[in-house]
C-alpha cells in the first residue's frame, strides 16, 4: 500500500481508508506537549508535598504534613471558638431563660437540629411530625404538659405510659361500647352506654377526668380532641387500646408507650437545648 502513495511527503504511514483518509505521523502540538510533561510534574510535587506513597509499615507523610484529620480538628476548633460565648451562657442559664433570649434561642433551633436528628427523629419523626405509634411533638397535645419545664423534665427523666387493661373487667360488649364513646367525643356525639361505662364500672373518668380531657400528672390522653396517641386512630384502635391497656406487664397485646430518659447520657445543656427546640416546633404551651 505504502509503495502506492498518493500523498507522497505527508508523513503519513501509508495507511489508507477510503482513498483519502489516511493516518499521519505529525508531532502532538506544542502546547498538548508542554500540558502533558506539566501533568506528571504535578503528580510528582503532589505526592512529595501530600502523603501518598505506601511503605512497608506506613506510608510517606509528605512535606507539609497535611492530613484530613488535622483539617478537620482545625475546622471544629475553629466552629467551636464561634459557638462557645452561646455555650457558656447556655451552660449558666435555665430553658426558660434561653427561650426568653432572642439571640440565644435562635442559635439552639439551629445547633439542636442535628442533636435533634440524632436523639429523637427515630421515634418522633423529622421536624417533631411524629412517626406511627409516637407523639407528635409540633402540635400543642401534651400527656405530660407542654410547659418548658414540663418538657426538660421529661427529657431528663423519660416516661412511662400507664393504662389498665379492662379485659378482663369489661364484656367484649361493654369494651366495644366505650371505644365507640370515646372515639365519638371529637366530634360531639355522646354514645350514651358507653358513657355510662366509662363514668361508671369502667371508671375510665380517674385518670381521663369527667370531661375526658385527660390529666398531665397521670399522662393520661385527652380524648376529645381526635388526636391519636396510638396509630390508626378510630374505633378498632381505641377498642384494643381499652381491652389490653398500655405497658400492662406480661401482655404481648399491650400497647407500647415508653420513653427512654436521657439524664446522664446527654449533657444539661443538650438536654435544655432539647428542649428549646422541641418547644420551639409549635407545640410548646
Amino acid at each position: 500500500m505504502s509503495e502506492h502513495n498518493p500523498f507522497p511527503g505527508e508523513n503519513n504511514t501509508g495507511h489508507f481508508w477510503d482513498e483519502d483518509l489516511r493516518e499521519l505521523t505529525n508531532d502532538p502540538p506544542t502546547w498538548w506537549r508542554m500540558g502533558f510533561h506539566a501533568s506528571w510534574i504535578l503528580v510528582i510535587g503532589y505526592t512529595i508535598w501530600y502523603p501518598s506513597w505506601p511503605l512497608v509499615s506506613s506510608h510517606f507523610e509528605g512535606v507539609s504534613g497535611w492530613t484530613a484529620i488535622g483539617e478537620y480538628k482545625a475546622d471544629l476548633k475553629e466552629v467551636e471558638g464561634v459557638r462557645a460565648p452561646f455555650e457558656e451562657k447556655i451552660a449558666s442559664m435555665s430553658a426558660a431563660d434561653i427561650l426568653k433570649d432572642q439571640q440565644l434561642n435562635e442559635y439552639v433551633q439551629r445547633s439542636a437540629k442535628v442533636l435533634f436528628g440524632d436523639k429523637c427523629a427515630a421515634c418522633h419523626g423529622s421536624g417533631g411530625a411524629g412517626n406511627p405509634g409516637f407523639p407528635v411533638l409540633a402540635d400543642d397535645d401534651w400527656l405530660y404538659g407542654g410547659t418548658i419545664d414540663k418538657i426538660v423534665e421529661t427529657i431528663t427523666n423519660g416516661r412511662m405510659g400507664m393504662m389498665p387493661a379492662h379485659a378482663g373487667t369489661l364484656s367484649d360488649q361493654e369494651l366495644r361500647d366505650v371505644a365507640k364513646y370515646v372515639t365519638g367525643l371529637n366530634s360531639g356525639t355522646e354514645y350514651a352506654p358507653g358513657k355510662a361505662i366509662f363514668t361508671g364500672k369502667g371508671a375510665c373518668f380517674a385518670c381521663h377526668g369527667m370531661d375526658a380531657k385527660g390529666m398531665h400528672a397521670l399522662g393520661s390522653a385527652n380524648l376529645t380532641d381526635g388526636i391519636w396517641r396510638f396509630a390508626p386512630g378510630g374505633e378498632e384502635s381505641a377498642y384494643h387500646t381499652i381491652k389490653f391497656g398500655v405497658n400492662v406487664p406480661g401482655n404481648a397485646e399491650s400497647r407500647n408507650a415508653v420513653m427512654p430518659k436521657f439524664g446522664g447520657n446527654l449533657s444539661e445543656s443538650d438536654i435544655k437545648k432539647l428542649a428549646v427546640y422541641v418547644y420551639n416546633l409549635g407545640g410548646g404551651q
